[in-house]
């Protein structure tokens, strides 16, 4: 379905759920209409993908032509992803801030593949902390501006952070996790500059869990990726001109210099001379209203007339550098 829809990863979730939570955690009662236990744990135990599931999604992925990863939510899962061969290890946002006694983001970090962070319930500060820790020992990482809300509603979703990440950290990709409904901010991100987007799918938004509904389903996800390959295209370059796709409008609308009244033959030209219009022949461009006054004309001239290089004695043009 993923690759159907022209996403470029499938990304999963990995736990290795005594190493990420506490014994009295698992054993929590849980009794939530999306359980699938009577304990956190069992509701966990029966979510959770085995090795050898890993293994046949990542074989799958291969076969079909897909990069195949996973938030890697505990140490042990890391080094299982590490071993199962992943072509980057995602940072869940719960584990960004992982750092202070348990060392998570060096211990991934070291080894040495890219890493996708996401940023949700963390503050610019402790951005900054994982700036310094990731920085020296893998520089091929990007963070994403992500909240941790599902569904996330659209005040809160904060792009403008994306351009505070820019400008903090501008040796990196900045991207974005949305779990907001529907594609339009998620587009707006790319706009903004996000280089990577990722998005929860699901096949059906009304299945028991609580972030379906947080969910794209595979029509609004190649959607989105339909738009956001739109989108690419139509940032384009920073170097504004005339585009050769312009050239028939400009043919047919663009303004010329014109008499404004009749000009005789030798007269030295003034501005109250002197309009525009769309003219016919097309002559000098608005812009060179201001050069063409102090210059002699060798020929009479009509009111309403285009003015022509013919009309103008030794103009030379300028040449902007």
């Amino acid at each position: 379905v993923l690759q159907d829809c022209g996403a470029d990863c499938a990304k999963f979730q990995k736990s290795e759920l005594e190493y990420k939570f506490n014994k009295k955690a698992l054993e929590r009662p849980y009794t939530s209409k999306h359980s699938w236990g009577k304990t956190y744990g069992e509701h966990k135990r029966h979510l959770e993908f085995s090795h050898d599931q890993y293994r046949e999604l990542k074989k799958y992925a291969e076969e079909i032509g897909i990069f195949f990863t996973a938030s890697g939510m505990d140490e042990m899962a890391v080094e299982f992803l590490h071993e199962l061969d992943v072509p980057f290890f995602k940072v869940g946002s719960g584990d960004t801030n992982n750092f202070p006694n348990f060392p998570y983001l060096e211990k991934t970090a070291k080894k040495g593949r890219p890493m996708v962070i996401s940023s949700g319930m963390q503050s610019m500060n402790t951005m900054h902390q994982v700036y310094q820790i990731v920085k020296p020992i893998n520089p091929n990482f990007c963070f994403l501006q992500c909240t941790s809300a599902y569904p996330l509603q659209p005040e809160d979703v904060n792009l403008r952070v994306i351009s505070a990440y820019q400008s903090a950290f501008p040796d990196i990709p900045i991207g974005y996790s949305g779990h907001e409904t529907g594609i339009a901010i998620s587009v707006a991100a790319v706009a903004m500059g996000a280089k990577v987007v990722e998005r929860h799918v699901t096949l059906d938004k009304t299945w028991k869990g609580s972030d379906h509904q947080a969910s794209l389903e595979p029509n609004e996800l190649a959607e989105l990726v339909k738009a956001i390959r739109t989108v690419e295209k139509a940032m384009g370059s920073p170097i504004k001109q005339l585009l050769p796709c312009e050239m028939a409008c400009s043919e047919k609308l663009g303004k010329s210099v014109v008499a404004k009244v009749a000009i005789p033959e030798g007269a030295i030209l003034t501005l109250d001379m002197l309009t525009v219009k769309v003219g016919e022949p097309k002559g000098f461009p608005p812009e060179s209203i201001f050069d063409l006054v102090g210059q002699k004309v060798k020929t009479n001239i009509e009111e309403d007339e285009t003015i022509t290089e013919q009309v103008v004695e030794n103009h030379v043009k300028k040449v902007k550098c």
